[in-house]
This record gives structure tokens, C-alpha cells and sequence, in this order.
């Protein structure tokens, strides 16, 4: 069986590493000449190792995928991020800086520090509860999103009231949940942001799981690949290698066209390829494109195009190297530095952020997550220097400021970084160079059309089975046999997981033993 990946993303690598370990010929055609899309890492400024998309691994790490293509033995090495997340110390209040440690004592003491002996008791609850929940949720990802496997999922567990009453809890919006376990706004604001991270604002519903997500952290926290989140990528091409596989960048591929015996695989080069399997781990939009190009029937084409929401963007990076880490009041860059920096202490400016993108308005206020890696692994900047990661939500892909973002990005990144400063003072003198991402940037640079960088948005409607339409949730196009759908626009969503690129391999695998014993009878 010859399988043609288009894409090389770390879902279409994860599947091509499992297809090519069953002895498949995969030959992955990247249009990029970077391989890997958002999990990549390139020189921005000399001597640093800068991200292009994802920095924080959050997902993978429990999948079992790692293990499973022994991915260790082709140099990929994680790092804990512990503690995993901090909230700075409150500069309108004065209060003390929460800090999230992978043990929950810890966790619990600064709570109690921060917010009261009563959250903190209440966050112990909660993380006992929700692990395993959580867990639960994590094994869903790793298979086809099926309803009896969704509803064992989420609904097969004991609750106090039943499965209705547990069925709510997992419907109920993030900010539900969290005002029914905690009081202190400034925890409920930093949750709020860490589950925001997959896109949505915590006030929908369906978003209580995003939430619920960290009491998973207190098992295995957020992981940073040693060189950079593009080393994941590196792994993983090392393997596919290493098994017969071949990957060719720099050619975008411009047709996909149903043959009677598979497909042909037309690139902007010239070349064509035959495969009797196909995986697209493109962005969904740009693989209906690619089927338009190759003659597929236009009408559904059309309906399905229209029915998928991509949204108005989520946000934009700005990218640092410094000369020193952010230093917060009344807290160590030991207890600062290593995870997820959540700069809000009122969910009111999330909402006032998501609301302005709505109507194509930068946020009254940037809502930063700040990230500064090197100060886990210095390889990715140089001696005496850091590299920092500076994430905002919610920044709108079609800007309606006058100029758009020819104008804005720059002065926007300022914003971005004084917002860092006001927590971290003096942080703004410390900044050496910077690269900016706006949403059209990412667009630009990775194919992340809208700069959606979950590829569609990832509300209730557009999840799990329906994941980005029911007719396509099973990451295959109806009539198009041999066709099979990967990447962030497939269950389970954006992240980097690698789930959905397993998924595609299985069922690729499943599909052809299946014609193997048709032939045989």
C-alpha cells in the first residue's frame, strides 16, 4: 500500500511514523519548507530557538503515543514544567501570587496564602474530583468519535446525583463551574484563562471540561520539549525515516484528484504522485479546496464549506528575547518562570477582550500568557540571555481600526509587553528583540486561515462528533473512499496531542486489512 500524507504537521506525522512502522510506504509533501507547521522551532534571533506556533505541550505526554513510537530513542526529551502555571501577584489588591506546583499541597498551601483557607480546601476537592474525569476524557481523544464512546466517556462515571446531574456538569460553561466550587475571583480568573487556552471564552457552554483540564496537570503537568516544541516534529520525521518513509518540503500540494484504482496527488511543481491512500492533515478548508481542484462533486463542497466556522480569530504572539527573566513581586522566577504565566485577575477583561474581537476591535486591555521557556532550557538562547513567548486572546484575524494590522501589530506588541510590565516591572527594559505573529501572520506563515489556531473554532458544536460537521467527523469525506482526514480540525481539536493523526492511521490500517480478507475470500 503506497500512502501519500499531505501536510506535515505532528498529527500527519504521527500518522505517517505508524503507517511506515507496518511497513507502508508514506511519502508526507510539505508546502512549507519548514516541516512540522505549528510545532516548529527556527532561528528568529541569533542564537535563540524560537517557536513558530505551540511552545507548552499539554496533551501528548498522555496520550501514550511517545512510548509507543519510542520517540526517546530519536532524541526527543521533555522537560516538567513545575510549577506549571503561576498567577502574579495582584497590583489593583496587593494579593500574593498563586502558584500552581504539580503537588497539590503545595498548590493548596499557596491557595490558602493567596485566597483563603476556604478555596484552598475547595481546589482539593475539585482536583479529586475532576482528575479523574479528566483522565476520561483524555482516553476519548484516542479513538474515533463515535456517540457510545463519547457518552462512556463523559457520562459513564458515578455522580452524587446521578448521570444527569454529571451529564450537566459537562455541559455547564467554565465559568459556571468555576463559580459553583470557588469564591476568590482573581483563582477563578486565572482557571478561566488557562481553559480559554483552547479558543473559546469560558462563558460558552460545553467549556467546563477546558476548565476541569487542570486538575490533570496535579498528574502530569505541561511538558517542553529540550530545543524547542519543534523537536517533537524532529522526532518524529527522525522515526518516519528511520522506517523507509519519505517527506519532500517546499512543494504545495494543488489537486487532489479520485482515480478508479486511488488517487493522484498534483503539486505547484509539476510532480504527481498515485497512492492508494490519502491523509490530509491540512486545514479542513484548504483540503476541500484541493478536492474542488481535483473535480469533486462542488455541491456538497459548497454546503460544507459553508457550515464550518472558522470564527474571527483568536490571537497573537509576541515573541522576546530578553536580558533577563520577568521578576514579579513577592515571588521567585524558581516559582515564576517554568509554566504558564496567567496575567488576569478579573474574568471581566476576558469577556471585554472576546466581545471586542466579536466586532473586530482590538481588546480595551491585552490578556497575556506569558511563557519563558528558557529559563527551564537554556539551549534555546544564548548564554546571559531568555527567550520569552507572549500569547493574547483575543486579537480579531480582520481588524476593524483603520489601517488594519499593517498599522496595529507593532503598536499592538507594545501593548502586549507593557501589560507583561505592569506585573512584572522593568520587564520592558529588558527586551533585546521581538518578533511579531498577528492573526494574519499566522495565516501567512503555517496556513492557519483566519489565524485560528485550533484551525475551527472549538465551541460545543464544532466538537467530539461533530467535529467540524457530522458528515466529516468520522476523518473521512463521504465519497471520496481512500480519503482520510487528520490535524486540528478533526477530533479532538487543536493542541498538540497527536490523537487524531493515531486515529487516521488505525483507521487506515483497519480499512485495509478489511479489503486484504475481501480478496482473500
Amino acid at each position: 500500500m503506497t500512502v501519500v500524507i499531505i501536510g506535515s504537521g505532528h498529527n500527519a506525522l504521527v500518522a505517517a511514523c505508524y503507517l511506515a512502522r507496518e511497513g507502508r510506504r508514506v511519502h508526507v509533501l510539505e508546502s512549507d519548507t519548514v516541516l512540522g507547521g505549528a510545532v516548529s522551532t527556527v532561528a528568529r534571533f541569533p542564537g535563540h530557538r524560537v517557536d513558530r506556533g505551540s511552545s507548552a505541550h499539554l496533551m501528548v505526554r498522555h496520550t501514550g503515543i511517545i512510548e509507543e513510537l519510542e520517540l526517546e530513542r530519536f532524541g526527543l526529551r521533555y522537560l516538567d514544567c513545575d510549577p506549571w502555571a503561576f498567577a502574579p501577584a495582584c497590583p489593583e489588591t496587593g494579593a500574593p501570587p498563586i502558584v500552581f506546583h504539580r503537588d497539590l499541597e503545595r498548590t493548596c498551601a499557596s491557595l490558602a496564602a493567596a485566597c483563603g483557607d476556604r478555596d484552598a480546601a475547595a481546589y482539593r476537592r475539585f482536583v479529586d474530583v475532576w482528575a479523574p474525569r479528566a483522565r476520561r476524557v483524555m482516553r476519548s481523544f484516542g479513538g474515533a468519535p463515535t456517540g457510545g464512546r463519547l457518552l462512556r466517556s463523559f457520562w459513564g462515571l458515578d455522580a452524587r446525583d446521578g448521570g444527569s446531574a454529571l451529564s450537566r456538569e459537562f455541559l455547564q460553561s467554565g465559568d459556571a463551574l468555576l463559580d459553583t466550587w470557588f469564591d476568590d475571583e482573581r483563582l477563578k480568573a486565572a482557571l478561566a484563562w488557562f481553559g480559554a487556552q483552547s479558543g473559546p471564552p469560558m462563558s460558552e457552554p460545553g467549556t467546563a471540561p477546558m476548565v476541569a483540564f487542570a486538575a490533570l496537570m496535579h498528574t502530569l503537568p505541561p511538558g517542553r520539549a529540550v530545543g524547542g516544541s519543534g523537536a517533537l516534529t524532529e522526532a518524529l520525521v527522525a522515526r518516519l525515516r528511520g522506517d523507509g518513509g519519505e517527506v519532500t518540503a517546499g512543494d504545495a500540494v494543488t489537486a487532489l484528484t479520485r482515480r478508479v484504482d486511488g488517487w493522484r496527488v498534483r503539486t505547484a511543481a509539476g510532480r504527481e504522485y498515485d497512492a492508494d491512500t490519502v491523509i490530509a492533515g491540512t486545514h479542513i478548508l484548504t483540503t476541500l479546496e484541493l478536492l474542488r481542484a481535483g473535480g469533486f462533486d462542488p455541491e456538497p463542497l459548497r454546503r460544507w464549506r459553508r457550515q464550518i466556522r472558522v470564527g474571527p480569530g483568536i490571537g497573537m504572539v509576541v515573541r522576546a528575547a530578553t536580558s533577563d527573566l520577568p521578576r514579579y513581586p513577592g515571588a521567585t522566577p524558581t516559582e515564576s518562570a517554568t509554566g504558564l504565566q496567567l496575567l488576569v485577575s478579573d474574568r471581566r477583561r476576558l469577556a471585554l477582550a472576546h466581545g471586542s474581537a466579536l466586532g473586530g476591535r482590538l481588546p480595551p486591555r491585552p490578556v497575556v500568557l506569558a511563557m519563558s521557556f528558557s529559563a527551564l532550557d537554556p539551549s534555546i538562547a544564548p548564554a546571559g540571555q531568555h527567550q520569552l513567548s507572549l500569547w493574547s486572546q483575543w486579537h480579531p484575524y480582520r481588524l476593524a481600526e483603520q489601517g488594519g494590522w499593517d498599522r496595529h501589530a507593532e503598536t499592538e506588541a507594545d501593548r502586549i509587553i507593557g501589560e507583561l510590565d505592569r506585573y512584572a516591572p522593568g520587564f520592558a527594559d529588558s527586551v533585546l528583540d521581538r518578533y511579531v505573529q498577528t492573526p494574519v501572520d499566522l495565516e501567512r506563515e503555517m496556513g492557519l486561515l483566519g489565524g485560528n489556531v485550533m484551525h475551527v473554532e472549538m465551541s460545543l458544536d464544532q466538537m467530539m462528533l461533530w467535529r467540524p460537521l457530522p458528515e466529516l467527523s468520522g476523518q473521512r469525506v463521504p465519497g471520496a473512499p481512500g480519503l482520510y482526514l487528520t490535524g486540528a480540525s478533526t477530533h479532538p481539536g487543536g493542541g498538540v496531542s497527536g490523537a487524531s493523526g493515531r486515529t487516521a492511521a488505525r483507521l487506515v490500517l483497519r480499512d485495509s486489512r478489511g479489503i486484504r480478507r475481501w480478496i482473500r475470500r
